[in-house]
């Protein structure tokens, strides 16, 4: 048999092997429409809309979660594949599986101390409603990381499996790099104890197949994390990760920190100068202040304050007063007609 045949007969051999293998997980060769190997999806106060399958998944929140960014090594590597931060993408996968409300602690922070900087220098418009003790606490923080082994060898790409719980998912050819490690820490905010972590290996090793499957769903659509063979691998060992940090954590009442919701009053805007803090020294607004005996105006008037005279805010709130201790003895005033020394 020449040379030319035998390239044809295993030409014809790989493309086989390559349609059967894609049909079997559902893959699409390109060029289809209907094709399910897109990082796609969104979540929102109605829930997650085309949220994968293969994602684990909780009945409601136990908390609220901050991702943080990855350190600037990590950012390095990303970018030398093309790939940006990958913390939108996580943040899609958490608030899909509804374990967690996501906060924004990035670079979208300075956004929005921004506009609070905005509203203390009064160039907003009146009655926005923008100020301190509105921004919900953070109980949980997150800190993925991805670490890269170049590649060392050639060959026909790779394929991956096993990693990701779907029955296997397949790995684009050309990828540069060999391997890419991904990890997740959940650390505690309160306590600083680390009380969930994920690690997982992604590699090339054999002959390109086309695209990974995500099991008939996707997560997230963030450009290179969607387009490229390398931004589905990292995208995959993330959403690998995270499956295991729910199946940890899941069912796990010690967990559990805040009922909280983008839905019903904690999706609402509060008050601006809102959540006073026990021990918080507080003042008048006005002259002659009212301390009531009783969290109630038809109580007996205990003392009357001048502009300026100190109050500390002891913790109880009522009926929309705050108890308070000051030099003329204990009561409760208006929360209205006070305010953060």
């Amino acid at each position: 048999m020449n040379k030319n045949l035998s390239a044809l007969f295993l030409g014809l051999f790989l493309t086989q092997g390559i349609a059967s293998a894609h049909a079997f997980l559902g893959i699409s060769l390109g060029g289809d429409k209907e094709e399910k190997n897109t990082v796609s999806g969104s979540a929102g106060p109605d829930g997650a809309k085309n949220a994968p399958a293969a994602l684990e998944k909780c009945d409601k929140p136990y908390g609220t979660l901050a991702v943080a960014e990855p350190q600037d090594y990590v950012g390095q590597a990303l970018m030398r594949y093309g790939l940006p931060s990958p913390v939108g993408l996580i943040r899609m996968m958490i608030q899909q599986s509804n374990c967690f409300v996501v906060v924004e602690r990035g670079r979208a922070m300075k956004n929005l101390m921004q506009e609070r900087e905005l509203a203390k220098s009064g160039e907003l418009r009146s009655g926005s409603n923008m100020g301190g003790g509105q921004m919900v606490t953070a109980d949980y923080v997150l800190t993925p990381d991805v670490v890269f082994s170049q590649k060392d060898a050639g060959g026909l790409g790779g394929a991956l499996g096993g990693l990701f719980g779907v029955g296997g998912a397949i790995v684009a050819a050309g990828l540069k790099f060999k391997e890419a490690q991904t990890s997740m820490l959940l650390a505690d905010a309160r306590t600083s104890l680390q009380v969930a972590s994920a690690t997982g290996m992604a590699k090339s090793t054999d002959f390109s197949l086309g695209g990974i499957g995500f099991g008939g769903g996707a997560v997230g659509a963030l450009g290179a994390y969607e387009n490229t063979a390398e931004g589905k691998v990292v995208a995959s060992g993330f959403l690998d990760n995270w499956n295991n940090i729910v199946r940890a954590i899941r069912d796990n009442p010690d967990m559990q920190r805040q009922e909280i919701s983008l839905k019903g009053p904690s999706g609402k805007p509060t008050q601006a100068g809102a959540g006073f803090q026990t021990g918080d020294v507080i003042t008048g607004k006005i002259g002659g202040l009212k301390v009531y005996a009783e969290p109630n105006k038809n109580s007996k008037v205990v003392a009357n304050l001048k502009r300026g005279d100190e109050l500390v805010f002891t913790g109880e709130t009522k009926n929309g007063f705050l108890s308070v201790e000051g030099n003329e003895g204990n009561g409760w005033v208006d929360e209205k007609l006070v305010k953060r020394n």
